[in-house]
């Protein structure tokens, strides 16, 4: 399970119309950790998705464009084409139960009733794969979810999430070499991620 990750998957749901939405915040963060390792990420139709490969890390990012409730489709198809087990897995997406500007990194667990999540275990035949978990908070009302999810957030949240995004790339290097305790205590706890002095 320390093996470090090889796949990067962003969450959310392809087209102009959803692209500023909550639901996206997966793909928020995968565009701009490609922007940080110099990845390309193009359309790779066998696969359902965008994907970059950042060859110097040793990882790939891809971002599903089935929409959110059939990411496991291009999930599922990647990981089997290069024979990765679920723990080289890091699913990055929305968290309702999680208030914006907060993260959390955890391994396996519950799906917390997140389409994407429980299509991409569907696919996998597992549930034990990493999950970065971008809070975007919740509209208290159950019945309200759909909606929610589907709308920008308002200004104000909107600064804290991008801020916690800025956080988890702050986690990256601590992710990509498997030093998954140091990354869960910085996410979990809010706490910053000081860089080793280089010798």
């Amino acid at each position: 399970m320390q093996a470090g990750i090889r796949l990067v998957v962003g969450l959310g749901n392809p087209g102009a119309e959803y692209a500023e939405t909550r639901h996206n915040a997966g793909f928020w963060f995968c565009e701009r950790l490609a922007r940080n390792l110099g990845v390309h990420l193009s359309r790779e139709a066998r696969f359902h998705a965008l994907v970059g490969h950042a060859r110097e890390a040793g990882v790939w990012l891809l971002m599903p464009q089935t929409y959110m409730n059939r990411s496991g489709l291009a999930v599922g198809a990647f990981m089997r084409f290069h024979r990765f087990p679920p723990a080289a897995l890091l699913v990055v997406h929305d968290e309702l139960d999680i208030p914006p500007g907060q993260l959390r990194l955890k391994f396996g667990g519950g799906l917390g009733g997140h389409n994407g999540l429980k299509d991409i275990s569907a696919h996998l035949g597992s549930q034990d794969y990493w999950r970065l978990r971008i809070g975007i908070g919740h509209p208290g009302e159950r019945n309200e979810v759909v909606n929610y999810v589907l709308k920008p957030p308002r200004r104000e949240e909107a600064a804290l999430i991008d801020a916690a995004i800025d956080r988890a790339l702050q986690l990256w290097p601590l992710i990509a070499r498997g030093d998954f305790n140091a990354a869960m205590q910085h996410a979990n706890t809010r706490t910053s991620v000081t860089p080793s002095p280089h010798p």
